[in-house]
């Protein structure tokens, strides 16, 4: 039986991860790639040579440093639905990157440590989804170590994200005492076993909170503690509404421990039930249904040398509307250009596979020669636009150089694709030009990241010095305006990659002295003449 386009749009879940760094996040995708039988032993986040490494950490630094510095994108089914995760850098360095896969998400799992509660970082990511209104799902992780206690943390969620939260299951004690999860819809009990602290799956069992040998299992002081809270919740607590949650009002709330793998099945299929389909998005031209028959395409990241054999570039591409098909001919509409999608794949962090067909909702590599950017729209018709993709201003500057000029020619390459990818941000010095462009980063991590890649992927040794500015504005092309800026000791006058008039400055104090003085009008972003 043929499946319609519709049937087969719905089955996709496309969802990122969010949280501060060391939540757990990694390890979560990893317990939920095995639990949905992509993989077949979870990877460590750690970096130990005995270890395996996380699958979504397939860059050789990533795995030295146990963290996650690009975004990956993995895809699998799982009970008759197509899962796309999307799992993002949690350091604040890589916001970036993570920014702009949120726009690829049509919900979002938020994972906080149960020992930290609400983190900075999670703040941050948190309200780019409640901007965008996308349906946001809360994990609760490490309940088997000592923290919160949890009725605190869904109050902390709720006071400092300003989102309602509303318990999906209640952990049954915590840390050392932590007995298991109680699913508030069946009211069946999880056991947290030895076993399972041991880290072994195979020591799992469940049954009703009304069982003897559950209630025995439990102890009466911590079934006592346990009955006022969920009579608390049931009095006190939220309402679960479906549309509410649709709506990015109301945060499902989830507690497990995910190195345990203790509470990700039942996480994975309530998630599965409750999160959206494709959702339709805004254009230019109206409101974009995902059913609509006409191919539509985003990139959100660009990636160089995912594959260390063939040196390549691939374009992610999320579907918004309608089928892909191999060799499909579509419209670059920044230029104007028809492409020809040779060969499409399916991602699944470093590993690929070509595909025939996708549907909205899908994430899919494409191979790029250097002719797209981040943001363009591939479609079938010309003209379609979507809202611009964040800019993040730099805020740390350093003039990199090559150590040997036999390299020059390695170098500007490295240079370019990086700065195509979104890592960096590349300015032209008026007086030096390529030779040591200066190179602007969100966080200062982003540096030892670039050094690591030009000498890992590109074969460069460089030198990296650090420039004391913490701001660029863009300026218009006055001639005066600019010589004053040039021989100013507060900035420096460079051109970014499309030859625009940007301005390095000390501080925004200087540049607000420089403004007032000299009647220079800055700008946040690039100006288009």
């Amino acid at each position: 039986m043929s499946i319609s386009l519709e049937e087969h749009i719905s089955s996709r879940k496309t969802f990122a991860i969010i949280s501060h760094p060391d939540a757990g996040k990694t390890t979560l995708t990893e317990k939920l790639l095995l639990f949905g039988g992509a993989i077949h032993l979870a990877g460590n986040v750690k970096a130990r040579k005995t270890q395996r490494y996380a699958t979504s950490d397939w860059m050789e630094l990533e795995r030295q440093r146990g963290i996650s510095i690009t975004s990956s994108a993995m895809q699998f089914n799982y009970q008759g639905f197509v899962i796309n995760i999307l799992d993002t850098p949690g350091h604040q360095d890589f916001s970036e990157d993570t920014y702009r896969t949120l726009t690829a998400a049509d919900s979002a799992v938020m994972l906080i440590d149960a020992a930290k509660g609400v983190e900075v970082q999670t703040i941050k990511l948190f309200e780019v989804c409640k901007r965008r209104g996308i349906p946001i799902f809360t994990f609760v992780n490490k309940m088997d170590r000592e923290g919160k206690h949890p009725i605190d943390l869904m109050d902390e969620v709720e006071k400092v994200l300003g989102i309602e939260a509303y318990a999906m299951n209640w952990p049954i004690g915590d840390g050392a005492d932590f007995k298991g999860i109680y699913d508030r819809e069946t009211g069946n009990v999880e056991c947290f076993t030895d076993g399972l602290r041991k880290g072994n799956d195979d020591t799992r069992r469940t049954g009703h909170v009304d069982d003897p040998e559950i209630r025995e299992w439990i102890g009466e002081d911590l079934l006592n503690r346990f009955q006022e809270e969920i009579e608390l919740l049931d009095m006190a607590g939220n309402v679960f509404d479906k549309e509410r949650v649709d709506r990015g009002e109301v945060t499902p709330v989830f507690f497990g421990s995910a190195l345990n793998n203790f509470g990700v099945p039942n996480f994975l299929d309530s998630f599965l039930e409750l999160a959206p389909a494709p959702a339709p998005r805004q254009s230019n031209m109206g409101t974009l249904e995902p059913a609509s028959p006409q191919f539509v395409g985003f990139v959100f990241k660009i990636q160089a040398n995912m594959n260390a054999m063939h040196r390549d570039r691939i374009a992610f591409i999320r579907i918004c509307s309608g089928r892909y098909e191999r060799g499909m001919n579509v419209i670059h509409n920044r230029t104007h250009r028809k492409m020809r999608l040779a060969q499409p794949q399916q991602l699944f962090a470093q590993e690929r596979t070509i595909l025939d067909e996708a549907y909205a909702g899908d994430i899919i590599g494409v191979h790029d020669s250097g002719v797209l950017r981040i943001g363009d729209v591939l479609a079938e018709k010309d003209g379609i636009e979507f809202e611009a993709m964040p800019f993040f201003s730099p805020e740390n500057f350093a003039r990199v150089s090559i150590a040997n000029a036999l390299k020059r020619k390695q170098f500007i390459k490295g240079i370019q694709e990086l700065q195509e990818e979104g890592a960096i941000h590349v300015f032209r010095d008026l007086n030096i030009g390529v030779e040591a462009p200066v190179v602007g980063v969100v966080g200062q991590l982003q540096f030892e990241v670039l050094e690591y890649r030009l000498r890992d992927e590109y074969g460069v040794e460089v030198q990296i010095n650090s420039l004391p500015y913490e701001i660029v504005q863009w300026i218009p092309k006055d001639e005066e305006k600019i010589r004053i800026l040039k021989e100013s000791s507060m900035s420096m006058v460079v051109l970014d990659q499309d030859e625009n008039y940007a301005v390095l400055l000390l501080d925004k104090w200087k540049a607000n002295w420089l403004s007032e003085r000299y009647g220079i009008d800055f700008y946040p972003q690039p100006i288009r003449e």
